[in-house]
């Protein structure tokens, strides 16, 4: 990726080289976490969710970890931001957080917990919304548990 010699390099510039290597790439998990300051994770490595039927993209400057899904599990849930002028897809946090729970034995269930308390102490997404996205993505008997304990 070109760029100007006094351009502005922010902290989330490698979701931006992950958003456009990745054409339909969207930016999540901890990346996702990372981006809405949720936690305390500092990934070195970009996690973008890919379709099932594409192929692992071939990315020798970057560092990226492909999470593959499909249906409305890969298309609800997103949000474009514009980083360094280019438009990123990153998936909201309460979706981010139900996509925890189900990745939770790639990335660690302490992890996931800690960004489901922090985003519910900081009123950054509601009941209503995990739940939505948890049934959509088929979680909604694993995170139960969870959320009864915090309402």
């Amino acid at each position: 990726m070109y760029t100007y010699i006094d351009a502005e390099i922010t902290e989330h510039h490698s979701l931006a080289v992950a958003s456009q290597r990745v054409e339909h790439g969207v930016i999540c998990l901890l990346s996702a976490l990372q981006f809405h300051g949720i936690g305390t994770q500092a990934p070195f490595e970009v996690w973008v969710a890919i379709d099932v039927h594409a192929r692992r993209p071939n990315l020798d400057v970057l560092s990226l970890r492909p999470v593959y899904m499909s249906g409305l599990a890969l298309t609800v849930g997103i949000e474009t931001h514009a980083i360094e002028g280019t438009p990123v897809q990153i998936f909201n946090p309460a979706k981010t957080i139900v996509d925890c729970f189900k990745y939770r034995h790639k990335i660690g269930l302490d992890v996931t917990l800690e960004a489901l308390r922090e985003s519910w102490e900081s009123r950054r997404c509601s009941m209503d919304e995990l739940w939505e996205y948890s049934k959509i993505c088929r979680m909604s008997k694993v995170m139960r548990p969870y959320l009864e304990c915090l309402s």
